[in-house]
């Protein structure tokens, strides 16, 4: 209940600052390349994902919402960037940008420039594209990413 209430606090706070209140019913874009929303959506990621992309030693379960796509991220132990999704995207380092939410494992994150982080349970983060991470210990990474996963882990 608790990572519930949480993610929609973060969830809210998110698309609070991307759409503007026309009516009672209907939202509307305001400079975010984001569809007005008309109508409330629900999906479930647990049941009923609209997606769900395996690679090695990780998935993502999708559940596309018009424009925004909401992701769960499971990587598990012995899972990096570099080894499990380079070979499948080719690039140099993950160029998608991730706004997440850690569940829980530990995720340590370098960026090009150099700078490091480490998240785990509880924590919230941005990061820019331009990053290699890989899971630190013996517990899987569970994350939710709100920008970040629509073209993630797909073939170029």
């Amino acid at each position: 209940m608790v990572y519930v209430c949480v993610l929609l606090y973060i969830l809210f706070s998110w698309t609070r600052s991307f759409f503007l209140v026309s009516n009672t019913y209907n939202l509307t874009n305001l400079n975010s390349g984001m569809a007005a929303l008309t109508k409330m959506q629900k999906k479930n990621l647990d049941s009923s994902p609209d997606e769900t992309r395996t690679f090695e030693k990780g998935k993502i379960d999708l559940a596309n919402l018009g424009d925004v796509t909401i992701g769960r991220g499971v990587l598990e132990p012995g899972w990096s960037w570099e080894k499990c999704i380079k070979p499948i995207v080719k690039t140099n380092s993950c160029e998608a940008p991730h706004t997440q939410y850690f569940i829980s494992g530990r995720l340590k994150v370098v960026m090009d420039d150099g700078s490091i982080e480490e998240f785990g349970p509880g924590d919230t983060g941005v990061i820019p594209p331009g990053h290699n991470a890989w899971v630190v210990g013996n517990e899987p990474v569970v994350a939710i990413d709100f920008t970040g996963l629509t073209d993630y882990a797909k073939k170029s």
